[in-house]
């Protein structure tokens, strides 16, 4: 990393400082395979086409979750509330429960993949596989959209490095 960053004349933390400055929305993105359901917060999340319904995903590469999503070929994006802090943190949580026991006390449903949909989020995109591709150290997973669900919930957001929340103007 230090030849790229003194070619490129920022460091690493000033790359994921810049970063920070952009506000983004926060997701828990799950799904289900044969064995048990998964689920991971993240950010990194896009609309890519409007036809086909296309959204993606970012997750580390040989991660658990990238293993996972991988494997499940399907998962929903769940667009987190504001009150849903808590879900944010326990699926970013390295302690939470693991396997069968991740959604014992999460309420859910699921949809057409099996994958878990959370109870009171802004909205959710229940996805099938549609291409993997590998960038720099993250794999980038592109579903397409096969259900989907909106609420008038105001969204939980991520800026600066803290959870923040939408005001009335």
């Amino acid at each position: 990393m230090e030849a790229a960053t003194a070619r490129q004349g920022f460091s690493a933390k000033d790359f994921r400082s810049a970063l920070g400055a952009f506000a983004t929305g926060i997701t828990v993105v799950t799904t289900r395979g044969e064995e048990h359901a998964y689920g991971m917060t993240a950010n990194a999340f896009s609309s890519v086409s409007l036809d086909p319904p296309l959204v993606l995903v970012c997750v580390i590469s040989g991660s658990e979750g990238s293993e996972h999503l991988r494997q499940n070929k399907c998962f929903a994006v769940n667009i987190l509330a504001e009150e849903q802090e808590p879900i944010s943190r326990y699926f970013a949580s390295k302690e939470r429960p693991k396997g069968r026991d991740a959604f014992r006390e999460v309420a859910h449903k699921t949809e057409i993949t099996g994958s878990p949909i959370l109870d009171g989020v802004v909205a959710y995109l229940d996805c099938s596989l549609h291409v993997t591709l590998q960038a720099g150290d993250h794999d980038i997973f592109v579903g397409e959209v096969m259900a989907l669900g909106i609420t008038d919930n105001k969204p939980l957001l991520f800026h600066g490095g803290g959870y923040q929340f939408l005001r009335e103007t």
